[in-house]
């Protein structure tokens, strides 16, 4: 009797299972792509008519790489008519050598000899980020926005502000820096030519005189640098600033031997960093990759002449290098702007933003009442061709904040329960090859807000970003970077042109009466 009893639950299960199978089938005919559309349910597409948008200028954005490490830093200056004329900086922390001498152990002479160091050049070295052309055969220079033929002031100084990973008033936690934070200087600036012109150019290779300690020039050594990355044998394009080398010898090399040499912690202590600060009205804004094959760096190069009774008896050619490592963060000066309110403005750094609220009031509650099956969610931005789009952003982002004191931010949740493809947020073209759109996939999110699953609703905020700072979302916290200077003007809710206002347009299924 137990088996069965054991076989009919069994075939009464299966039975069960295969009507409800069937059942589904004559009540949902196509649920692959998400849409219900049935004798049951009717599909249809709405537009959201309470949804507005406003220009929402910002004073900073976070600047430092202590958290999180932008890789990129920007230094120069863009003015533009249309959007605010930004000046930008970097500060960061000299990375140390081991081992650093001025006269090696190996090379140690006899009292009847003295040995005479000259310093033959000193530098900053600043890598331009490139492309290799079709041919393999040369490179050009890209991340660049601006006048590249006017240059821009440039001047390096040595930092007397400690740049902490730890936060000086609570050591317990992580130290942070913003764009418009005040890095003070040590002394004048420590280029030869005061506010040095900075022209970007495709020079790929120095070539530094070795000096003797009688003034006679020894040899000319060639320096360039490469991209072990490629199989390119092109010498990478990179910027040169030449430093006042009386001083450069004795901040470093006079010192090598003391204490504050002695670790990074030590170092860092006696030589806090080096201030990069770009000035000017004109020029261009360079984007500078701190993570590449070939990296920023001090250098020094000197030549240690060995002397015997009035006779030059050996020529030693030093090169020591100091990269710009540590901690880092970037200055953003930037002109404020009044924008008027029909033209939303997006400008990256600390430019603007957008402020957005998806509905107006009552919305939610009268959609929510429907019980509608969110399909799809989207909202786009239409782009005022109008105004200038020379250096538009490939990309913006959109996020969640609770526009306190402190704001909150946080991810819209497509975001991180879809992925950055599937958000979108993309630079669109029309037919014509014209700018036109950027759209957001925000499905989840508002299907969340409408089916009651969550009350939390707050304001929207929209901004310039760049792609290589979405690779890794691990949580729904956002932390609002920003070193991609690019701007454009989208159209608002109010356009003349109902066709390019912002729109959110829902598709659903609902239950017919």
């Amino acid at each position: 009797m137990r088996r069965i009893f054991e076989k009919s639950t069994f075939f009464v299960a299966l039975v069960l299972v295969f009507t409800a199978v069937i059942s589904c089938e004559k009540d949902f005919t196509d649920i692959g792509s998400s849409i219900v559309n049935n004798t049951r349910f009717g599909t249809d597409t709405l537009t959201v008519k309470g949804i507005t948008i406003e220009n929402s200028p910002i004073t900073s954005v976070t600047s430092d790489n202590i958290s999180a490490e932008p890789g990129q830093y920007l230094l120069g200056v863009h003015a533009s008519d249309a959007y605010e004329k930004i000046e930008a900086s970097i500060v960061s922390q000299l990375a140390l050598s081991t081992g650093l001498q001025v006269i090696d152990d190996a090379n140690i002479y006899g009292s009847d000899t003295i040995v005479v160091t000259t310093i033959d050049t000193v530098f900053v070295k600043l890598p331009y980020q490139t492309t290799l052309n079709d041919d393999a055969t040369a490179y050009t220079l890209d991340s660049i926005i601006g006048d590249q033929s006017k240059a821009f002031n440039l001047n390096v100084y040595r930092s007397s502000t400690y740049l902490s990973i730890l936060d000086p008033a609570e050591p317990s936690k992580l130290n942070s820096y913003q764009s418009n934070d005040v890095f003070e200087k040590e002394g004048t600036e420590l280029n030869v030519t005061p506010n040095f012109q900075f022209l970007p150019s495709l020079t790929d290779s120095i070539v530094v005189n070795r000096w003797l300690s009688d003034a006679t020039l020894a040899t000319q050594d060639t320096v360039t640098y490469f991209n072990t990355s490629s199989s390119s044998t092109i010498p990478v394009p990179f910027a040169v600033i030449p430093l006042k080398e009386d001083k450069i010898k004795e901040l470093f090399l006079d010192q090598y031997e003391s204490t504050d040499f002695d670790s990074q912690v030590a170092f860092n202590d006696y030589f806090k960093g080096l201030i990069l600060e770009a000035t000017g009205d004109q020029g261009s804004l360079i984007s500078f990759n701190f993570n590449g094959i070939v990296k920023p760096s001090l250098e020094i190069y000197y030549t240690n002449t060995v002397v015997a009774g009035g006779a030059i008896i050996d020529t030693i050619y030093k090169n020591d290098s100091f990269l710009l490592s540590g901690v880092r963060a970037s200055t953003y000066k930037m002109v404020d702007k009044v924008y008027p309110s029909d033209k939303i403005t997006l400008q990256g750094a600390a430019g603007s933003e957008a402020k957005i609220n998806l509905f107006g009031a009552g919305e939610i509650e009268e959609l929510r009442a429907r019980n509608l099956l969110i399909n799809d969610a989207s909202l786009t931005f239409y782009i005022n061709q109008s105004v200038d789009t020379t250096a538009v952003p490939y990309q913006l982002f959109l996020y969640k904040s609770d526009e306190g004191e402190s704001p909150v931010y946080s991810q819209v949740k497509d975001m991180y329960s879809e992925g950055a493809t599937l958000f979108g947020g993309l630079l669109e073209r029309n037919s014509n090859g014209e700018k036109e759109k950027y759209t957001f996939r925000i499905t989840d999110y508002i299907s969340d807000i409408l089916s009651g699953e969550t009350d939390y609703s707050p304001a929207l905020r929209l901004k310039v970003i760049n792609s290589t700072d979405l690779l890794t979302v691990t949580d729904t916290v956002f932390k609002n970077y920003n070193w991609n200077p690019k701007a454009v003007t989208l159209f608002n809710h109010q356009a003349i042109d109902d066709s390019k206002k912002v729109e959110l347009k829902i598709s659903y299924s609902e239950k017919k009466d």
